[in-house]
């Protein structure tokens, strides 16, 4: 049983987003859907490679750090080997670079493949694609001729090393050292905690991405620099890079956290890449990325818990149906409202997800790669404003799905002989993963939104829009584009509102809300997604029977959501249009007793 649909897949790649006509920039020149739909073919090969047993015997044998060596479980080693023998590290590169100039939204839709098979397996080789992109953006040609072969054939593999003991998400105060050595590189002394695939066996080298702060450099965010620290010095020595810990975590079990220290011994060479001071905003390269990557995270494992729960449904009697004849027998569990209920909830969240996270993909790879000046800044605004978000929804989202998955199995969900409670404790680190839904939430609310003086949402109003105009034409979506058009003036009139706050009050007042403001937006934005999916089916011939199954699912999951999600948005509206703030400190009395 396969845990996503493929069908869905090209309707949202090549129907919705068209996104073939990538081919028309110069970058992307010699992609068309036949030569796409073959990677992609080339991406259910990896899933059928992967051992469904060894996913549950990475899960339950957890990597070991023993005498500071770690070794993980021999399937990641031959997932990695697979996804590197693909070319897929390098995949969205320049042929320059070692790549093959593939958008980087079909990368994301392999990885979204993958992830619904193993979401832990994935994590290795996403990190390494997020190294050697900061390399081939930001390295000099001696660090790209040296490090990207050898990351781009899975010889070597990568991490990101923000966290620090005393520094979670706030990366100003990050304590780690770099300090100038007369060659050039810098001696770097300090810790990290966190850091996923931080040490392994599966590779004879790890290059680190290390955030710190060279001596004498400014304080805050703004005198921190980026180093590549490799684990392993060119003469094969090491670098005086240790493993001190490992997190054992409830979920993810397969991909190793780990605690690690640099220099211990005041030998850890760091090579300074891109400018000094600079390192937050050239790692952001790699963090928004990242972010994007755990809202498709998060329906990927929510595909793979709905494919789990449908199966499960379509062949679970028990009861009968409310309108049952006497006499009848009991039925499939999915003949019942409350379970299709759950189902439609579940399919409503993947597809919808799935379509706005391929969506910023799909504006990443324009923003990259055209040569309109105009068109790039404004899918700049547009990523500016929904990165946060589709991570955010993506992973809070993914929490309700999965558990939604698992009620539909009941006693069955919560027990190890169904792959749903390993996908429950899987999918619960995503809220937390790459920043916090609350830390997105005041930076959406503050920055994104407000710091900006409402340009970012101006363009993504007229983007939002445009889309509500084309599906008014057709006469069964009307009902759904007047309330998302309605929901969108209630947006202006929340924002109006929080910015007059904002002049009034303090910082606590105006942002103490700012996770039901991501909320509404985040809704109205995966609306905005089902809507254009249902324009879509509009527009195309029912060709065969499958295709009017198929379509007519669609409508259905369209109609679910318009009916049970936009519904909420009335309550979170009346919160955040209301000046009572309890959760604001009164006074400076501490009443939580």
């Amino acid at each position: 049983m396969k845990l996503f649909s493929r069908r869905n897949l090209d309707f949202v790649l090549f129907d919705v987003l068209e996104i073939d006509k990538l081919k028309g920039l110069d970058f992307f020149k010699t992609h068309d859907q036949e030569s796409l739909s073959l990677v992609l073919d080339m991406a259910e090969d990896l899933y059928e490679r992967i051992d469904d047993e060894a996913i549950v015997e990475a899960d339950r044998r957890e990597p070991c750090l023993k005498n500071g060596s770690l070794k993980v479980h021999p399937a990641v080693h031959k997932f990695v080997k697979d996804y590197a023998e693909a070319g897929l590290i390098g995949g969205a590169l320049s042929e320059e670079m070692g790549g093959f100039q593939i958008p980087k939204t079909i990368i994301a839709a392999i990885d979204f493949i993958l992830c619904s098979k193993s979401n832990s397996f994935i994590m290795f080789t996403d990190l390494a694609k997020g190294v050697a992109n900061v390399i081939s953006t930001f390295g000099t040609e001696e660090q790209k001729n040296f490090f990207l072969p050898n990351i781009l054939s899975g010889k070597w593999l990568g991490t990101m090393c923000l966290t620090e003991t005393e520094s979670g998400s706030s990366l100003a105060n990050i304590a780690t050292k770099a300090t100038p050595e007369p060659n050039g590189n810098y001696t770097i002394k300090g810790q990290k905690i966190f850091i996923s695939a931080g040490d392994h066996d599966i590779t004879e080298n790890i290059v680190h991405l290390v955030l710190a702060r060279i001596e004498g450099a400014p304080k805050g965010t703004k005198g921190i620099s980026l180093f590549l620290v490799p684990t392993k010095n060119e003469d094969g020595s090491n670098n005086d890079v240790s493993s001190i810990g490992i997190y054992h975590k409830m979920g993810q079990k397969a991909t190793p956290a780990m605690h690690l220290e640099f220099g211990a011994n005041d030998t850890c060479t760091g090579y300074l890449i891109g400018e000094a001071n600079k390192g937050l905003n050239h790692m952001f390269l790699m963090m928004d990325s990242a972010r994007l990557s755990v809202g498709s995270m998060g329906a990927g494992i929510g595909s793979a818990a709905y494919y789990t729960a449908l199966r499960y449904a379509k062949e679970r009697k028990q009861g009968k149906r409310l309108n049952a004849a006497k006499g009848e027998e009991q039925t499939e569990i999915i003949h019942h409202p409350d379970v299709r209920r759950m189902l439609l909830r579940q399919k409503a969240f993947v597809e919808g997800t799935l379509g706005f996270v391929l969506q910023c993909y799909a504006y990443l790879d324009m923003q990259q790669h055209t040569d309109n000046e105009e068109e790039r800044t404004k899918y700049t605004r547009l990523l500016n404003l929904l990165t946060p978000v589709a991570k955010t929804y993506g992973a809070e989202k993914g929490v309700v799905s999965v558990h939604q998955a698992m009620q539909v199995l009941g006693g069955y969900g919560y027990t190890e002989d169904f792959p749903l409670e390993q996908l429950v404790r899987d999918v619960r680190i995503l809220p937390i993963y790459e920043g916090t839904t609350g830390i997105h939430s005041l930076g959406l609310l503050g920055r994104q939104v407000l710091g900006d003086g409402g340009r970012n949402l101006e363009v993504w109003y007229s983007e939002i829009k445009g889309d509500i105009e084309k599906a008014s034409r057709f006469k069964n979506l009307e009902i759904y584009a007047e309330p998302l058009s309605r929901e969108l003036e209630t947006l202006r009139k929340i924002t109006a509102h929080i910015l007059g706050l904002s002049k009034k009050t303090s910082p606590d007042i105006f942002l103490a809300d700012a996770t039901l403001y991501m909320e509404f937006f985040a809704i109205l934005n995966v609306a905005w997604q089902w809507l254009k999916q249902g324009t879509t089916v509009q527009n195309r011939i029912h060709a065969t029977e499958d295709d009017t199954l198929f379509y007519d699912s669609k409508m259905l999951t369209l109609q679910y959501f318009f009916d049970y999600e936009i519904p909420n948005l009335g309550g979170i509206a009346e919160r955040l249009l209301n000046n009572s703030r309890p959760t604001v400190l009164s006074n400076d009395k501490e009443l939580l007793i």
